[in-house]
């Protein structure tokens, strides 16, 4: 099963955007191993939604697009992580893993990929 890992950031919060050396070589460590484990299938992080864009499409067919920061939103994706693992028990494992590498508030949502036969 694929489980998308997506770490959630405040977008408000310039100093969570800006990881120290020894969180960037944590980090490093912890996708070295997940590799290693056979179940990382995709990873990347995400720059601070000020650099972003959002396309709003309308019912009548109008497409309004609004660049960023988004003040509507203030935790916004700031990375992800796509994951091959026996089930949801694992993928939290993985997700618990990687959360414990930050010394600040950070929730990472665990979401099964849609598989379309």
């Amino acid at each position: 099963m694929r489980y998308m890992l997506m770490h959630k950031l405040d977008d408000s919060n310039a100093a969570q955007w800006q990881a120290t050396p020894e969180v960037i070589a944590a980090v490093g460590e912890y996708m070295e191993e997940v590799s290693k484990a056979g179940v990382l299938l995709a990873a990347e992080g995400l720059l601070p939604s000020s650099g972003g864009a959002a396309v709003i499409t309308k019912k009548d067919g109008q497409t309004i697009v609004v660049d960023g920061p988004f003040a509507e939103a203030k935790e916004v994706i700031g990375g992800f992580a796509i994951l091959q693992v026996r089930d949801q028990a694992e993928a939290v494992e993985w997700a618990t893993r990687f959360a414990a590498l930050f010394d600040h508030d950070i929730e990472v949502e665990v979401r099964r990929v849609a598989e379309f036969e």
